[in-house]
């Protein structure tokens, strides 16, 4: 089968590879259908991610058909449509047992496909714990509207979540990209009195606009009185950090109103300073870390009732043949390009 890899550090190269097969009776092997490129495929590529494996097949959004199961496999059969998992979890370790799966003990915990293991930009994948790795896709609900269930969207559903949003609340959300438009979506499930996106670049911020127009729009530099003029408090009550730079993670801190909940789902290249001093009085709680996917059920649901859509994010599609070019053309933001799919 065609599989895209790390081959090494810098390159992803596609290679002709064994198809996978079932290696351990929890296990299931899925058809992929759809894939697509995020971000953290890139912080491989880069050297950002050094428990990435070179040799792996890379990608860990997609979704597809199930093939085969292992014997102990039970929610889902041969024939399932479903989506994927960006974590790994067993389900009986005592963090799966409290919803914090990406934290799992299993030595494939985590975030492992595409990463640690062959992922899903390719033919076919080998899901571990397949009971809590996939979720069947319900009827009437589209490959492309279920793309981004098992990684973004998770991600963005969890920041909204742990956000603490109340109605009423003024949410500030920086990053205009993929995941934090996935957060946009997700805050608004929980009706604030008005959401502020913070985006660098202009084209996306007219992206928010134009599907999205009750929300406000602002340019990093503009931020923090932007945010302090449209706020009931001096700040927003919950500001979500997705954009993973040095500015937006002191911009996360400065909008934010004193005693706010700050979120920081985004994944740096480097190490951030907490500058204590300058905040010890806003008495600010912070909450970071990577995604604990354990929502997707109750996501597709949403979906399937018409209160999420991620269709629009959609602005490219390529075969997996040309993936190479569609790396190029995600990596350099060109044509106004949000998230590519990918159709093995």
């Amino acid at each position: 089968m065609l599989a895209y890899t790390y081959t090494a550090p810098g390159t992803f190269t596609l290679l002709e590879k064994p198809r996978p097969v079932l290696q351990d009776p929890r296990d299931a092997l899925v058809r992929v259908t759809l894939a697509s490129i995020c971000t953290s495929d890139l912080h491989i590529k880069h050297g950002s991610v050094p428990r990435a494996v070179p040799g792996i097949t890379v990608g860990h959004e997609m979704v597809g058909v199930v093939e085969a199961v292992g014997e102990q496999v039970k929610t889902v059969r041969p024939g399932d449509r479903v989506t994927v998992n960006v974590e790994t979890f067993c389900g009986e370790c005592f963090f799966c047992r409290h919803g914090y799966v990406n934290n799992c003990t299993d030595p494939n915990g985590g975030w492992a496909l595409g990463c640690r293991i062959d992922g899903g930009q390719a033919e076919y994948v080998r899901v571990p714990f397949a009971d809590q790795g996939l979720n069947p896709i319900p009827e009437g609900v589209s490959d492309r509207q279920a793309l981004f269930v098992g990684d973004i969207l998770a991600t963005g559903y969890w920041a909204a979540r742990i956000g603490e949003i109340h109605p009423g609340d003024t949410v500030f959300i920086i990053g205009a990209g993929p995941t934090g438009i996935c957060t946009l979506l997700c805050a608004m499930l929980h009706q604030p009195g008005r959401i502020i996106v913070c985006e660098q670049d202009p084209a996306r911020r007219e992206f928010v606009r134009a599907h999205y127009p009750t929300v406000l729009t602002v340019a990093p530099e503009e931020a923090v009185d932007f945010v302090r003029s449209h706020s009931d408090h001096g700040g927003a009550d919950a500001v979500l950090e997705v954009a993973g730079t040095p500015e937006s993670f002191r911009l996360a801190w400065q909008a934010a109103r004193p005693n706010a909940v700050v979120t920081v789902v985004a994944l740096y290249d480097g190490p951030q300073q907490l500058p204590l001093p300058e905040m010890y009085g806003k008495n600010l709680t912070f909450k970071t870390g990577g995604v604990d996917g354990c929502d997707c059920a109750e996501i597709l649901e949403l979906i399937r009732q018409g209160k999420i859509d991620t269709t629009p994010l959609i602005t490219h599609t390529y075969p997996l043949a040309q993936i190479a070019e569609a790396y190029a053309l995600f990596e350099e933001r060109r044509d106004g390009v949000i998230k590519v799919a990918i159709q093995p």
